[in-house]
């Protein structure tokens, strides 16, 4: 049976600075909320594409931890032995 897990992304620009927020929705146990953000250099040109784009980044990169760790918790959890060869 196949499962769909939708991520929302949720993004705010305040002046130079780009929140994000990254949740994973849709799955039956919890709900997953990944933050990240990016700050424009006062020298460089604000371009809020980039900015929307490396905080959505970064927010999906701590998503993705977060679910790592999450795996790590559920397998070590039901085996009783402590998980040391899963990669991130």
């Amino acid at each position: 049976m196949a499962q769909t897990w939708n991520v929302r992304i949720a993004i705010d620009v305040f002046d130079r600075t780009t929140r994000a927020e990254a949740r994973l929705e849709d799955r039956p146990d919890s709900v997953l909320v990944g933050e990240g953000s990016a700050r424009a250099n006062p020298t460089d040109e604000n371009v809020p594409d980039i900015g929307r784009e490396l905080a959505a980044a970064r927010a999906l990169s701590d998503l993705s931890h977060q679910l790592i760790h999450e795996t790590v918790q559920d397998i070590e959890s039901h085996t009783h032995q402590r998980v040391t060869r899963l990669k991130v």
